[in-house]
């Protein structure tokens, strides 16, 4: 089961943080049959019942859901039988729902107030200056971090009607680039400016800054997005009850757009979400 060959000829035809989530998914689970003295290719359903078994004991019900649904697909796009969809696999699934709960941690809501103090943390020089577009950028576009970092200086547009916008050209709900004009406001489009002036007008809008704080490199990666907004919670000395993480800027602006009385269908149009019962999750806290 030559997986990793399979992987690479599926570069290009699915979004890069899915094939990253395969690969990872497949290595755990390789890792896993080793232990038993298994091999992949030879699994049973059975075995797959006992590695939902195993990973109840340390992993969270969401990540043995995507582990397996990964399994199957790669077992599908190998042209394999697919043992994931045995009635044994399914019980093994539902005994560990019934002992964790199917509930995902929601990621903590990086709201106006919280939003406020982490720009204040932020220094004049250039990691300041970029961590306030960031900030801007996220909370107002309420893009996922990957999203973000894709965002070019050739995406600012100014429409006929005056309207600001930059163009998002890919999505997790777009994979095949049909793009999609998302309005921000002169505030944000004159930091965009002012951080053009500095590194000037090309390529990724987000990028990281070397030590010496005098020049930057290439686009910012998903993760050193979570890892700028802990350190900028550190700054600030908030004391939340976990890290802010890429996933907080979607959950915050949509809880500011319903505290300002924004309709759901207002909210999901602007956080690109298809549905309802997705954005209740984030807002259920705010609306019980």
């Amino acid at each position: 089961m030559d997986v990793y060959k399979i992987l690479i000829q599926l570069d290009g035809a699915f979004a890069q943080n899915t094939l990253r989530a395969y690969r990872s998914d497949f290595n755990d689970f390789n890792t896993w049959c080793t232990s038993q003295q298994l091999t992949p290719e030879h699994i049973t359903s059975e075995d797959i019942a006992k590695y939902i078994v195993w990973m109840t004991s340390e992993s969270s019900s969401a990540t043995v859901r995507r582990r397996i649904a990964s399994l199957s697909s790669l077992y599908k796009l190998m042209d394999m039988h697919d043992p994931t969809r045995a009635a044994v696999v399914v019980i093994a699934l539902r005994r560990m729902h019934r002992q964790q709960g199917r509930a995902q941690k929601q990621a903590l809501p990086l709201t106006n107030d919280i939003l406020e103090q982490l720009l204040a943390a932020c220094a004049n020089d250039l990691v300041g200056q970029r961590n306030r577009v960031l900030l801007y950028l996220g909370h107002e576009t309420m893009r996922r971090r990957s999203e973000l970092c894709r965002f070019c200086f050739e995406d600012l547009q100014t429409l006929v009607t005056g309207q600001i916008v930059l163009n998002l050209r890919f999505s997790k709900t777009d994979q095949y680039g049909e793009g999609r004009l998302i309005a921000i406001t002169p505030m944000l489009a004159d930091l965009i400016q002012q951080w053009g002036e500095t590194i000037g007008y090309k390529g990724y809008i987000l990028r990281s800054v070397y030590k010496n704080n005098s020049s930057v490199g290439d686009s910012l990666t998903p993760a050193s997005i979570n890892q700028i907004l802990v350190k900028l919670q550190n700054q600030a000395g908030l004391k939340l009850e976990r890290n802010l993480s890429g996933h907080s800027f979607r959950v915050g602006a949509a809880v500011d757009m319903l505290l300002a009385g924004e309709t759901m269908e207002r909210i999901m149009l602007k956080g690109g979400w298809k549905s309802e019962s997705t954005v209740m999750r984030y807002l259920r806290a705010m609306v019980l």
